[in-house]
Order: structure tokens, then sequence, then C-alpha cells
């Protein structure tokens, strides 16, 4: 039988600096918890509603109705390593929306990203909200926590280009080349990328243009997408 300190345990994992200090985070639902065992994360615990009951399952669950099975899993240790690992790369610029970033991790492990840069401020990438929209991507795709500029100057010291997304920037359909072996930089879903960041190092100012719309901006996760699949697609 699950005890009431347990509960109150697993419930706290919703919180994010409780995820820190137990290093632990909640996956929901078959496929997620699937995922998690046949990955490199320690799994410490499954729970079944068919087991605990489904008020425990309530009780710890962030969805609205309680899944058939849960798992606590152990987070990967935090990786800040900014040098480049070959391959395409993305970094998020204070990316803080949950359903963004775990949509950007989906998104990166479908176009075989090498490594997501992720600031200090973006959303954490544990966050239930994260965990769930990333479809288990989360357990797949490289994320380093890091401050950008180290990262782009790891990467032009290399010899490798950084792409940076704006509104103003060159028509990426219309860009000379963009090659297989880069890092681009994807901003805040209000105010793009950071004018510290700006300051700081070199890019390559792209956009993807606009054909009548009349809507200010895209959002982030479908920007990444699109730029992701124009890169592929010519890299």
């Amino acid at each position: 039988m699950i005890t009431a300190a347990r509960i109150k345990l697993l419930r706290s994992l919703s919180v994010k600096k409780f995820r820190d200090s137990t290093g632990l985070f909640l996956v929901e639902g078959e496929k997620m918890v699937s995922e998690a065992l046949s990955s490199g994360f320690e799994v410490e615990e499954v729970l079944r509603r068919a087991e605990v009951g489904e008020d425990v399952m309530r009780r710890i669950s962030s969805f609205d109705s309680p899944p058939p099975v849960a798992a606590v899993v152990r987070k990967r240790p935090s990786c800040n390593d900014a040098t480049p690992p070959g391959g395409l790369c993305v970094a998020l610029d204070a990316v803080r929306d949950p359903g963004n970033m775990g949509t950007i991790i989906r998104t990166c492990d479908w176009f075989g990203v090498s490594a997501l840069y992720v600031s200090p401020d973006c959303a954490d990438i544990y966050n239930p909200k994260v965990v769930a929209s990333s479809m288990g991507a989360i357990f797949r795709v490289k994320v380093v926590e890091a401050g950008l500029a180290d990262v782009c100057r790891a990467f032009n010291g290399r010899g490798l280009p950084v792409f940076g997304t704006f509104l103003d920037g060159e028509p990426i359909y219309e860009a000379p080349s963009l090659p297989s072996e880069a890092l681009i930089i994807m901003g805040n879903e209000a105010r793009g990328i950071s004018a510290g960041l700006q300051s700081a190092t070199d890019f390559r100012r792209l956009t993807i243009p606009s054909f009548g719309g009349r809507s200010e901006s895209l959002n982030v996760a479908v920007a990444t997408a699109i730029t992701l699949s124009e890169f592929r697609r010519r890299g």
C-alpha cells in the first residue's frame, strides 16, 4: 500500500524546486512509461492504477483524468558542455512556455538534431507539460543547459555558422546555403532573441516570410519545425 508520505512526495514533483531537490520527475500514460522503461533513464517506480487505486492516481497526476500507469524517473545528470557535437543543433533563448518546449523537443527528435541548447531561463524540461508534449522525445534528445553566448562562441571557434531567426531577416527560402552542420537559435515567444545575445555574437539572420497573412509572427514551436525542415531539405 502506498503511504501518505509517498503520495505527498509524488504530488510535489509537479513543482520545479522539488524535482530539483529529489532529482526525480513523473511520467504519465502507457506510451510515456514504455518510452521511459526502454530508455537509458533510471526508472525508480512504476505505479499502476489497478494496483494503487484511482484515488491515489488522481492525487498524484497532473492529468484531468488519472492515467492507467505512471512512473517515477530519475533526471539525467545535468549537461552544460557547449562543445559542438557535430551536425545540426538548436538553441532556445528564454522559451518559457512548457507546451512550446515539449513540442520543440519532439520536433528536434523528428529532424535528428544533435543537441538542443537551452538557456537557464527556459522552461524546465522536466515540467509535466513539457514531458507530456514531448511524446517520449525527452528520453532521446540531448538537452544541454548553457549560456548561449558561450555556445555561439564555441560554434564560431570551430568555424561553424550560427543562424538566428528574426522578423527582419533574410527569407529562409532565398538563403544561398543552409548547411547540415550549424547552430540555429530560436528566441523568446514575445521578445525574440535577446538584445544581449545579439550583441555577443554574429548571426546570419533568417526569417520565415509571410504570404499575405496578418499575424504578427509564428508560434516559436511552429517556426522551429519550419526552419529545421528547410535546413534538412537543403543541407
